[in-house]
């Protein structure tokens, strides 16, 4: 696709000494298909967290249900607002993340922020089957988001991310269906359970958290 590939570029210019210029020869024709799909990226090389925004804007326009799969869970406060607002609404709004943490302090601070969720309303599971690494939004069967960017700081200020917004029934409802076979390696984290976690957790969460806008 023309935006993936100009992605590319972007990035590669943005690292190397030897920039790639836009040519047409980089850029095959392309078949109509029938998908309504965009190309979003953001990173250090722009004033706009583009991809952040659009998740914003798809969680305000959820009606019915918001399903939420990442690896690390850290947002401002921008992102925590329209999840909690979401909920207190009505909405069901559930968020999956892994049990096996790659880093421990993302792991515990995305416990902080899952709490205050949980304390909202907000359904909270824990994947038991491995490390989950899937980046995934999907509302309403309507819409839905895959791409690289975490639900954090560092993936929607710092890193070069991009990710395809789908504006497709047929395929959110194929992302739907994955969401639920995930649902069988799942053990669900309540609320209940959450409040009895440790003193220690607790200090790690604390601190985690602290730091949380440079991880």
């Amino acid at each position: 696709m023309k935006h993936m590939q100009t992605r590319f570029i972007l990035d590669w210019n943005q690292a190397s000494r030897h920039d790639i210029p836009y040519q047409d020869r980089y850029y095959d024709a392309e078949s109509a298909g029938h998908v309504g799909m965009q190309i979003v990226s953001s990173g250090p090389d722009s004033d706009y967290e583009q991809i952040k925004h659009g998740y914003i804007k798809m969680i305000m326009s959820a009606k019915d249900y918001v399903y939420i799969q990442t690896p690390y869970f850290i947002p401002d406060d921008s992102l925590l607002d329209a999840l909690r607002v979401a909920t207190l609404s009505g909405v069901d709004v559930r968020i999956m993340i892994p049990n096996k943490p790659d880093h421990p302090f993302v792991y515990w601070a995305t416990y902080s922020y899952i709490g205050e969720l949980l304390d909202a309303g907000a359904k909270v599971y824990i994947y038991e089957n491995g490390f989950l690494h899937a980046k995934m939004i999907i509302v309403d069967s309507k819409i839905a988001s895959v791409g690289t960017a975490n639900i954090d700081v560092r993936s929607f200020r710092l890193n070069f991310e991009v990710n395809a917004f789908l504006f497709n029934e047929t395929i959110a409802e194929m992302l739907v269906d994955e969401f639920e076979k995930d649902m069988d390696h799942v053990t669900e984290l309540t609320l209940e359970t959450y409040k009895k976690r440790s003193i220690w957790i607790r200090i790690k969460e604390s601190f985690s958290r602290l730091i949380s806008p440079i991880l």
